[in-house]
């Protein structure tokens, strides 16, 4: 079989199969060769190891993954691609494509099905208009799971990866440094796809953690703060957590209490200090 990189051999593919792409579902299939190789590896595929994988498209990033791996699950929600793949991936045992929404099925469970007590590690292209969303449920899911290396718009590369107190920084910036360390590997050019997206793209690495770096009492306390906060990002603390329904007297205690200004805004925080912050308006 051609690469699964080439385009002509792709757009035949596509035709024996009548597939057609679905904007609703943003799909970019890639076709540089050298991408997902280097995926792949960065995921820490292995021998002894199994990977997931989301929105396998045709399977040209499952195919790198396979020839790595002891084992690949690949979740695909458009039932359109099932023939195609099991068209592309006919050589390799070692995939199994399963059907489903990965932000309706029970993560946990499927793991624990697939690869037992196997390191497992997370790769894959993910569509942009739900990057976030996929990324946190991984993450919340408290996965066993080593790493996460995904495919994300190069916006949202910066946004996930960036350090607090940034221009780039939010909300999901400080959830996701909660969970894992983040790390932005490499660029992509919106030339790597087929049909080509109107943004490049960037590869992140979340490696993550034993142990989240600041003790919350209360998790899901902390993560409203944090939200609250970066809705106005542009207002102190005192006014946009209070916009959130807490106590604006409450608010200035605390912040005295933790050291902090006042003025300050939610983009200034760190995370230790918003979770110190969320600790004393708990308590």
């Amino acid at each position: 079989m051609p690469a699964l990189t080439d385009i002509a051999a792709v757009k035949a593919l596509l035709a024996r199969h009548d597939f057609h792409f679905s904007k609703a579902m943003g799909q970019n299939f890639l076709i540089n060769p050298s991408v997902c190789p280097r995926m792949a590896e960065a995921c820490g595929a292995s021998v002894g190891s199994g990977v997931l994988e989301i929105g396998p498209g045709i399977g040209v990033l499952t195919e790198q993954l396979a020839l790595r791996a002891a084992k690949v699950a690949a979740v695909e929600l458009d039932s359109r691609l099932f023939p195609v793949l099991e068209e592309t991936l006919s050589p390799y045992g070692n995939v199994t494509i399963i059907p489903g929404d990965v932000m309706k099925l029970d993560l946990p469970l499927l793991l624990q099905e697939q690869f037992g007590n196997m390191p497992v590690s997370v790769c894959a292209n993910l569509p942009y208009y739900i990057t976030s969303p996929i990324v946190m449920k991984l993450l919340e899911s408290r996965l066993p799971v080593e790493s996460i290396t995904v495919m994300v718009q190069k916006e949202a590369a910066q946004r996930l990866c960036a350090r607090p107190g940034t221009r780039e920084a939010g909300a999901v910036t400080l959830a996701v440094q909660y969970y894992a360390e983040a790390q932005i590997l490499f660029s992509v050019s919106r030339g790597s796809f087929l049909p080509a997206p109107n943004v490049d793209s960037a590869v992140i690495r979340l490696t993550i953690r034993r142990e989240p770096p600041c003790a919350a009492r209360n998790e899901a306390f902390l993560f409203r703060l944090i939200r609250a906060g970066f809705e106005q990002r542009r207002k102190t603390l005192p006014n946009s957590l209070g916009a959130a329904g807490l106590e604006k007297a409450r608010i200035l205690e605390a912040l005295r209490e933790t050291g902090l200004s006042e003025t300050a805004r939610a983009e200034e925080l760190t995370l230790p200090q918003f979770a110190a912050l969320a600790n004393r308006l708990e308590k």
